[in-house]
């Protein structure tokens, strides 16, 4: 990657240096020497568009399957017999994910959820994301997708009754900080809202001096991230066809917290999602009865990743304060994710 990322600014200051030789040369005379002065008649411009557009291509839409597998550590709230509250436990979450993603922007992406409840190994949610990426302008990237939950039934610890979920996004590409805006958008029916109700009750109570239920509940939440993020490449590191990419990134999310998000798996393969989820990122969550818009979280993202040939391994660490929290509002969390993409 090196040799790539150096060889167009060394063919520009090589054609800078060799064009006083040429014909026609500006200079200043000094007493000792002839000192050469860059020609004004050069577009510089454009040579740093080339080096741009050379970047560029690095992204540019293709046709691709993926298959990885996601492991990381979440924050779960499990039942308890003993007590009336729930009880907040870390667990590691396993996602194995499949999907094709044509250069004409259509994706299609299945994604499994596995934890060890404490008991045995759970496959305990599904999820299907039929997606639109539009990536042919050079300076903005936007994207639409849908997803479906299927959740089992009788789960010891809370999942959101919310099934469905529309997200879009939007990001401005040609500021050295890239700007990102996304919106999600999720509902459920109220037969999944029944047989979770205890423990949203119990998530609810949690809030200080909290003590009313609403019996007229619409199942559905919103979410709005604003985040800023710089991609750091390196082609060709430790052998050809190889590169290292580090990703600091800063993530403020606001919305409604009904019901909290489902949880899924961030990925870099993927271009749908960016991971607004902020349920199971908290230790202590806390649902609101009420649909109001209110500050949830800031959250700082590294994400790197390590690519040779087809396979990729994308270490990711995160820093999460969430608002909400009376207490022991930060969090760490680390997760890691590899596959092949073909």
């Amino acid at each position: 990657m090196l040799k790539k990322w150096t060889i167009l600014p060394a063919f520009i200051l090589l054609g800078i240096a060799a064009y006083p030789q040429g014909t026609r040369v500006d200079s200043v005379v000094t007493p000792h020497k002839e000192v050469p002065v860059l020609d004004t008649t050069l577009n510089y411009d454009e040579l740093f568009q080339d080096f741009d557009a050379f970047m560029d291509s690095i992204s540019s839409p293709h046709s691709y399957f993926l298959g990885s597998l996601s492991v990381g550590k979440g924050y779960y709230n499990f039942e308890t017999k003993s007590s009336s509250l729930v009880e907040t436990s870390k667990k590691l979450t396993y996602s194995p994910t499949f999907g094709y993603y044509h250069k004409s922007g259509w994706g299609i992406t299945a994604t499994g959820y596995l934890v060890n409840d404490q008991k045995h190994m759970n496959y305990y949610q599904s999820s299907l994301t039929p997606s639109f990426d539009y990536l042919a302008n050079k300076k903005f990237a936007t994207g639409l997708s849908y997803t479906r939950f299927i959740t089992k039934d009788s789960l010891p610890f809370y999942t959101t009754p919310l099934e469905n979920e529309l997200y879009a996004y939007f990001t401005y590409r040609k500021l050295w900080i890239r700007p990102t805006v996304s919106l999600s958008y999720g509902w459920g029916s109220r037969s999944d809202y029944i047989n979770r109700e205890a423990l949203i009750e119990d998530l609810r109570l949690r809030r200080r001096g909290f003590i009313y239920i609403n019996t007229k509940e619409s199942v559905s939440d919103l979410s709005l991230m604003a985040s800023v993020r710089h991609d750091f490449y390196w082609l060709d590191v430790f052998t050809y066809d190889d590169h290292i990419r580090i990703t600091p990134q800063l993530a403020f999310t606001s919305g409604t917290q009904k019901f909290g998000f489902n949880q899924s798996s961030n990925t870099y393969a993927t271009t749908i999602r960016t991971g607004t989820n902020v349920l199971f990122s908290s230790e202590n969550v806390y649902l609101d009865d009420q649909l109001k818009f209110q500050p949830l979280s800031m959250t700082l993202f590294l994400r790197t990743e390590y690519s040779i040939g087809k396979f990729f391994v994308q270490p990711q660490f995160i820093m999460d304060y969430y608002i909400p929290s009376t207490a022991h509002n930060f969090s760490a969390l680390f997760s890691v994710n590899a596959g092949f993409m073909f």
